[in-house]
Formats: structure tokens, C-alpha cells, sequence
């Protein structure tokens, strides 16, 4: 699929149809003197341990789902790797996802070992989930493990209604999501100003996401009057024209949905993309831009005689610091109005 997918975004950068240039992305960056697109350092490293996940929601950019083998889940060995790239580099921030990355057998282990390297004031350590892993008896002990190791939570909830979200991602998707933030609640997630927890806002179609803060305003509204229910921040993410979604938009589908974040992009949301200072490692070890970059199968390149290292296990910090970003029109999901990055917005 990531071949696929890759291929699909190529036509849309080649083959030119109305109201495209040759190489829309980069000729919009040359611009704004953006070209050639480069990272102006690396402070956060985002681990991927794996497609498996509990549900098979409509969006995923990475097709993740239950019936995902398990061979192609991050090892120890990959982890260590890791590990061994943080400490050596003095990386600040590190940024676990999937999947629902709780599957992982090693998910435990790694929690801990980020958090031997350093306490919270020295790093940084985010773990991203769906909130409905967390009702299942096997993942019951986590919100209280995730406390006690001070692990900011980003847990996903794509509406306050349980109509929308469960039309994303599965019936049921929505009670479950609220029982996850009580039992992270419980914890003190999103009481305890020690503990962050951020609700992650996605579209439920082909458009751009809502201002943040006033979005952030109705579910802090809704969630405390419907459930009780607290939480840090709301982070909005534009949905990403690769995975599960690039299929259900279909091939007009795309070439109009990347027209419509085209016509809205922001150089000042370039400017400050999450892949000029984020490293993405893929299950295997393999270095990408970004996670997105990741599902296309698009590997960092360096460019010129400053050619980045391709796998983890090579972590090379001077060249990954200022490696040339690899682009395709994808990458107008993120610079499109206020900007989209795995941290919320960007301009």
C-alpha cells in the first residue's frame, strides 16, 4: 500500500491537471524562499512501534487495524537502537504513535527505559493512543504506569458527539473513547497540571479543521457538561491525502481535496512544519521525514554530499540536523491554513 500510495500522490505532482504547476509543493515553497526544503534541527524523535491496533478507523493515514501482522511491530533490538540515538544526542522530545502503539509486547519496557534516560525536566516523552485501548482488561494498568513515569497523553477523539466519532471509527468508538479519558482522569490526567493529557481533533471529510482554540473552547464545554470529563488541550490535525483516507477519497477525489489545501496554503505554516525539527523511525528502524513520509515509503534523502543515514541504527545527528526534506503535494495537508502537525497547529 505504501507504493501505492506513493504513486497515487506522484501522478497528482506529474501529471499537471488544471490549477496545478509541475511540482506544486515546491514551486509554492520557492515562492516564499522555503526552496530547498530543509530541517533547521532535531529536537524530537517519533517512534512508530507498529500497525496493530484495536480498531480500523476511516482516516488512519497508516492502515492500521487488528488483523496486522505482528512481524512488522518494532523490537527491542530497534527500540535500543533508540534509545542509544536519544541519549548520545541529547534529543529533547520523544513522540511514541502506532497504531495503537499500546500493543506492542515491548511497549512497557519502552515506556520505562525513556524514562530511566532522563526525568521530565530533560525529556519529553509523549505517547499518543486512541483512549479506547485503555477500557480493554490487558492495557488496564497503563494510565497508572503512564502517570507514575510522567508520559504526556495525546488521545484521539475526532468529535464530542458520539455520532460523528463512531461514523469515523467504529460503533462504540465514542463510549469507549470517554471511558478511556475517565480512567486517565482518574490518574490525574488532565487534573494534575504535571499531567497533560491533549485531545487530538480531526475532520470527519475532505475539508480543513476549525480554528483551534475555539474548537478547543466547545469540547472542553461539551465533555465537562456530557461526562465529567477533563482534559489539557485540544489539538486540531487536517486529514492527511494518504492511507485509508486517500482511498475513500478516490483519484478526483484527491486531485480536488489537494486543490482545496492548495488554495489554503500558508507559508508561515512551512515555515514551521513539524518535519524541519522531528525525525520519524519506522517499525524496521527506517528514518523518514515524517510519519506521513513514512506510509508513502518516501525515506529522508540528505541531498547533495550531505546524505542522511536511512536507518536508525546509522543516527548521524549534523546530517539529520540540516537533511533536505523530501516533498510531494501530501505536504500541503500541513501547511494548509493554520497548519497541521502532530502538535496542533503551526501559524
Amino acid at each position: 500500500m505504501a507504493e501505492q500510495s506513493a504513486r497515487t500522490i506522484k501522478q497528482i505532482d506529474e501529471r499537471a491537471p488544471e490549477g496545478f504547476d509541475l511540482s506544486p509543493f515546491d514551486l509554492s515553497l520557492k515562492e516564499d524562499g522555503l526552496y530547498p526544503y530543509r530541517a533547521t534541527t532535531l529536537d524530537t524523535l517519533q517512534v512508530n512501534l507498529g500497525d496493530l491496533c484495536n480498531q480500523a478507523c476511516a482516516h488512519c493515514h497508516v492502515e492500521a487495524g487488528p488483523g496486522k501482522q505482528q512481524e512488522h511491530q518494532m523490537t527491542r533490538s530497534t527500540m535500543t537502537l533508540c534509545l542509544k540515538a536519544i541519549k548520545e544526542n541529547g534529543i529533547g522530545t520523544v513522540d511514541i504513535t502506532g497504531g495503537a502503539p499500546e500493543m506492542n509486547p515491548e511497549y512497557r519496557w519502552f515506556v520505562r527505559s525513556l524514562r530511566a534516560l532522563a526525568g521530565p525536566d530533560e525529556l519529553r516523552i509523549i505517547t499518543r493512543t486512541n483512549l479506547t485501548i485503555l477500557q480493554e482488561a490487558t492495557y488496564a494498568d497503563l494510565p497508572r504506569l503512564l502517570a507514575d513515569n510522567g508520559i504526556e497523553v495525546v488521545g484521539s477523539l475526532p468529535c464530542y458527539t458520539e455520532e460523528t466519532t463512531d461514523s469515523q471509527r467504529g460503533r462504540g468508538a465514542y463510549n469507549g473513547s470517554i471511558t478511556g479519558l475517565k480512567e486517565l482522569n482518574c490518574v490525574g490526567y488532565g487534573v494534575d497540571p504535571a499531567l497533560s493529557l491533549s485531545i487530538v481533533y480531526n475532520p470527519s471529510g475532505a475539508f480543513l479543521p476549525p480554528e483551534q482554540k475555539a474548537l478547543e473552547a466547545d469540547y472542553r464545554r461539551e465533555l465537562r457538561t456530557r461526562h465529567n470529563v477533563e482534559f489539557t488541550h485540544l489539538l486540531t490535525i487536517t486529514n492527511m491525502p494518504v492511507g485509508r483516507f486517500l482511498k475513500a477519497l478516490g483519484p478526483d477525489g484527491t486531485t480536488e481535496y489537494i486543490r482545496t489545501l492548495k488554495a489554503a496554503y500558508n507559508p508561515k505554516a512551512a515555515k514551521n512544519a513539524m518535519c524541519r525539527t522531528l525525525l520519524s523511525v519506522g517499525p524496521d528502524g527506517t528514518l523518514y521525514d515524517c510519519d506521513f513520509n513514512g506510509m508513502l515509503g518516501l525515506g529522508v534523502s540528505g541531498g547533495g554530499s550531505n546524505e542522511a543515514p536511512a536507518n536508525i541504527k546509522d543516527f548521524d545527528m549534523e546530517s539529520l540536523k540540516t537533511r533536505r526534506i523530501v516533498t510531494g503535494a501530501h505536504c500541503y495537508g500541513c501547511t494548509a491554513g493554520h497548519g497541521s502537525s502532530c502538535a496542533g497547529v503551526t501559524a
